[in-house]
């Protein structure tokens, strides 16, 4: 455990620490006292937040009182030059303020698994950060899993066949079933939508007039570009059809066949993913899956290419907010140069 002063004079003390109850996912940085503002100790500290998120994986930051969203756009500025919209996406958020949204609006009652935020894309954000308006009453832990151990957990001739073959992605935007396509791209523009895609490689299929089906692969494995470690990176078993409940993936495969189900993931070339693959990348994921109880106020950045996280069932109203930045195109192309 580290023990940082203020830069100002007689100010109190932020404590930094890499474990947390005997874990070292997230890290943890309390405020002592109140009355600190974190956007003013993010700036004062930067290089230090940038080594720990990237060593750790994710951190903590707990007692800051970061309560609303114009707060939290101001932690997010301190953090980051380059906060996003979010583009080309997969799950129901409500943009509150400035590139501030809500985390995804699934039904309290379901789990949303592990994933590493828009992997399924080319420009993915480097960190996603999450803000606590408001615990649940009960449940609704953000559960996180370190990817470079998911990936060291994972046997070796598995790691060969998605690093040669890649992950395919293929998604039909149904209205009521999944987003629509007007949603996901942002606009009412089939044209648009086909010039978004073909500079972002994804294949279009118009069909039955105005339903979409795309296709995509990626890379299953990534270089983290300032650390350099290779992580486990996509959305292979997140998206995939068996990782519905039971009774909803035979319901969709009934209704919609395999063609069409508004999300599914094959190795690159088009196969299928055997079941015992599937089981084996849950497996991992599980060994490596720790969690936290939110507070009010709890600020949690994590580092998109290294964690993954997901979020529990809960009761009660429970408003977490969520922003991204740093695209990794531009963070590559910053240390090209």
């Amino acid at each position: 455990m580290t023990q940082l002063n203020d830069v100002r004079a007689g100010a109190p003390s932020v404590t930094v620490s890499q474990e947390r109850d005997g874990r070292t996912l997230p890290a943890l940085v309390r405020a002592d006292a109140p009355g600190i503002h974190l956007a003013d100790w993010i700036t004062t500290r930067r290089p230090l937040v940038d080594d720990l998120a990237r060593r750790a994986g994710a951190v903590l930051f707990r007692g800051f009182a970061v309560t609303d969203a114009a707060a939290f756009r101001t932690v997010m500025g301190a953090l980051s030059e380059q906060v996003l919209t979010y583009g080309e996406r997969s799950s129901p958020r409500t943009e509150v303020s400035d590139n501030i949204y809500t985390s995804t609006e699934h039904p309290a009652d379901q789990h949303i698994l592990l994933h590493n935020e828009q992997s399924y894309t080319e420009n993915w954000p480097l960190r996603i950060v999450f803000c606590c308006e408001r615990p649940a009453d009960r449940g609704g832990r953000t559960p996180l899993a370190d990817s470079r151990k998911v990936l060291a957990r994972l046997r070796p001739e598995t790691v060969a066949r998605f690093e040669r073959l890649g992950v395919q992605y293929v998604r039909n935007y149904i209205p009521g079933i999944s987003l629509s396509w007007q949603e996901t791209f942002q606009t009412d523009d089939p044209e648009r939508v086909r010039a978004y895609c073909e500079g972002a490689g994804i294949s279009v299929e118009w069909f039955d007039g105005n339903q979409l089906r795309t296709r995509q692969t990626r890379p299953a494995l990534h270089r983290h570009p300032v650390t350099g470690e290779r992580t486990w990176f996509n959305h292979a078993v997140f998206f995939h059809v068996t990782s519905l409940a039971e009774e909803v993936c035979a319901g969709l495969r009934a209704a919609l066949g395999e063609e069409n189900l508004p999300y599914n993931t094959y190795y690159g070339d088009g196969t299928p993913i055997e079941d015992e693959t599937l089981d084996e990348l849950r497996a991992a994921f599980t060994a490596e899956t720790t969690g936290f109880d939110w507070e009010l106020g709890d600020v949690l950045l994590v580092e998109n290419m290294i964690t993954a996280h997901a979020r529990e069932p809960f009761e009660g109203p429970r408003r977490i907010l969520a922003a991204m930045s740093d695209p990794v195109a531009s963070v590559c192309e910053g240390a090209a140069a």
